[in-house]
This record gives structure tokens, sequence and C-alpha cells, in this order.
């Protein structure tokens, strides 16, 4: 059954000081970050989009954040480009710095709780050149931005993400070879990871020498697994390896330097063993198209399954850490605006549940506030709870966006 934006009125109460938020990335909204890694490969033919001005929110940032105050959110997840702050190894810009101070005041004015991280995806030239995360000089020098940033602007930051998505951006750039820096070898992949580990670690603490009470945290892309057939224990058994690998691999080994969890949720699996082959299949098989219980799938843009339930059970599957819990993503590509009030009414319900059953859950943020540049997808993809006219930079909220004034904070 076809999801339309008339559902009915949403009404869930959340405990007190619950954040409802939106996020956004520097490179895919700022626009003109002309010294990282991406903004090389746009200008080299690498990507078949450039990035040019985006959203050009790094001038109308004020207007964006007024929109989400508007909207009912009482918080938003930025990043700081690295490139910006430190466009030559050693060499600071203190512009830069002043402006992301000026950034992150505006939203303490408007009453936005303010979530900040640090990696997104973007690697300045320099860092770049150097192999990037592929060695330990690459984990240094991120542990050094860091605290550069702690010492200038940790009293305008709220909640730290040191990374976003480390495995993501390994299988991206090092085994599908569609990110920089473009490569297709497993070894690189693994050890880029295994100093992703490294370089939340050394950033944590980088970030606690020059403030103790800091909240640090990460935010691990989980997908949610099932086997695709239940009886199965060929399926069963996949299903846990393919989950302890992707979902919890990394947060064992940064449990100890971490005060709560960020959760980013988009895609919902089903994961077959080829019994008479042997190997590995998620999604691709003629019965893709349904669940367990024969109802039809309804898919974003960019044809990704959406399964808000998914949700509940990855925030009850990460329970066993004791840390508090944020959705630090969870959203849609929809440019008719046609499922995104029905996937996020039940996005939140789904979060609900789990709050109910025990899991400490501090937040959910939507992404993403804005359309954005959709990394190498480019601008086509509309994930915004606001729309963006890239030939005006005319803003205009979606209306599904309405379903964050629905939500009710005890």
């Amino acid at each position: 059954m076809e999801e339309t934006k008339t559902a009915q009125k949403t009404r869930l109460t959340f405990p007190k000081g619950f954040l409802l938020g939106a996020a956004a990335a520097a490179h895919q909204v700022e626009g003109n970050n002309t010294k990282n890694d991406w903004w090389r490969a746009e200008e080299e033919g690498k990507l078949k989009a450039k990035s040019g001005l985006a959203c050009d929110h790094y001038n109308r940032y004020e207007e964006d954040f007024q929109i989400a105050k508007k909207l009912g959110l009482n918080a938003l997840r930025i990043s700081i480009e690295w490139s910006r702050i430190e466009p030559q190894e050693g060499k600071w810009n203190s512009k830069e710095i002043e402006h992301y101070r000026t950034v992150l005041q505006k939203m303490k004015d408007l009453g936005l709780t303010r979530m900040v991280t640090l990696f997104h995806f973007t690697l300045p030239v320099w860092v770049a050149d150097s192999g990037g995360f592929e060695n330990q000089k690459g984990v240094e020098a991120f542990a050094r931005f860091a605290w550069f940033v702690a010492e200038n602007l940790g009293n305008e930051i709220d909640l730290w993400c040191t990374i976003n998505e480390p495995g993501v951006y390994t299988a991206m750039g090092y085994r599908k070879g569609l990110w920089p820096p473009f490569k297709k070898s497993t070894v690189p992949m693994i050890s880029v990871y295994l100093n992703l580990i490294k370089a939340h670690k050394s950033a944590y603490h980088a970030i606690k020498e020059v403030i103790p009470e800091a909240q640090v945290g990460i935010a691990k892309n989980n997908p949610y697994n099932e086997p695709f057939y239940r009886n199965h224990w060929l399926d069963r058994l996949l299903t846990r390896v393919v989950t302890y690998i992707g979902n919890h691999y990394f947060l064992d080994r940064i449990q100890n330097e971490c005060e709560f969890i960020g959760l980013n949720y988009y895609f919902y699996h089903q994961l077959r063993f080829h019994h008479k082959h042997g190997g590995v299949d998620m999604n691709r098989n003629r019965h893709e198209e349904y669940r367990h219980d024969h109802t039809e799938f309804v898919r974003s843009d960019l044809g990704w399954r959406l399964f808000p339930e998914g949700l509940y059970h990855l925030l009850k599957d990460l329970k066993k850490y004791s840390k508090p819990i944020y959705i630090t993503e969870n959203g849609l590509a929809d440019a008719k605006d046609a499922h995104r009030y029905n996937y996020i009414s039940e996005a939140l319900s789904a979060t609900k549940h789990a709050i109910d059953e025990g899991v400490d859950v501090r937040g959910y943020f939507y992404w993403s506030l804005t359309d954005n540049f959709e990394w190498h997808e480019g601008f086509w993809p509309r994930f915004g709870l606001v729309e963006i006219d890239y030939e005006t930079q005319k803003r205009t909220v979606r209306d599904s966006a309405k379903i964050f004034k629905e939500i009710k904070i005890e």
C-alpha cells in the first residue's frame, strides 16, 4: 500500500530534553569548499557533478537556522570543514575559525543545540596527498585538528561527532571506488578502517585534553539485517556475521572512548546465502520487492527500501553498550514529498517504542534540513525538509516538515 502525506496527524510525546533536529555536512551545503579532495576530484572530472555553490549555506546559514527554528526543531547537526580551518599543514585560518564561531553562536541564540562533526568525508588536499587515513600521519593530523577546534571553538559545541560513517567512507572510497581516492583494493580499505578507529580514539583524547567534560561520540551507519529465509541456519548465521562486522566491530573498539553513540539509519537488508553455489546475496533476488509477510516495499527516489521499523531493532541492539544514543541521521530522497511525512512519523514511533522499552535515546536528527549535494549522485536526490531551487537559491519548506510541530516534548 503506497504511503501519502495525508497521513493521520502524528501524536507522539518524548521525554524532557529530547532533541528534534536535522543534519547537514559542510561540503554538501556550504559551497566553494575549494581546498578539499572532493572539490579537486570534481574539477578533474572524476565525478559526474560539481558541488559549486551548493546551497550557499556558508552565506545563508542564518536564514537556514531560522527556518529550522520555525519548523519546530530544537537542534542541528553540522560539520566543520577541515580544509577551511587548515588549508595547508600547520597553517590555521583564523578567519574561518571566526566564521564558524559566528555560525555556532547564531545557533545558540536561536535555542538550537549544536552537534558538530569533525570529519564528514572530505579531506584537505594536503592530507589526501599524504595518504589520508591510510597511514598514521593522517591519524595524527586529525587528532591535531580536533585539538585545535576544541581549543578555539570548544565552548560553542554541545555534542561532538568525531567521524561520520567510517564504514561508508571506506567502502565508497576503497572498495567501490566511487569516492576519493577512487581505489578498489582490499588492503588499503582494511587499513583505513582500522586507522579510523585510531583516529576516533586520538581525536577523543585530544578533545578531552582541552575540555574534560566534552560529550564526544561518533556517527555510525548501521543497516538493519534480517535472514532472507528465517528458518535456514546459513541465512541466520550469515546475518549474525555481517551484522557484527558491519554494525559492531567498530563500536566494540571505541566504546571506552565515547560518551554517546550516534546512529545513522537508511538501509534494510534481507541476507541470503546461495545455498547451491555459496556466496552472499543482499536484496538481489527475484523476491526483493517483498518482505517476509509479502508486503511490498515502498522505495525512495534512490531505490532504497523504506523500513522505518528497523530503527526500533537497531536501537534495541545498541542498548548493550549502556550509552546514550542519538539518531544522527535518518531520511529519504523524495522529490515529490509523497512518503516523507509517513516515513518520519513511523521512524519516530519506532524510536519512541525503543525508549518505552528502556533504550536511552536522546534525540532524532532527520537527514537533511535542506536539499543538498549528495556526493557522487550530485544534486538530483532530494532529501530536504526544505526544497532548494539551485538556480535562485530560494528556500521552500516542504509540506512534510509540519510533522515536527506535532511532536510533544515533556
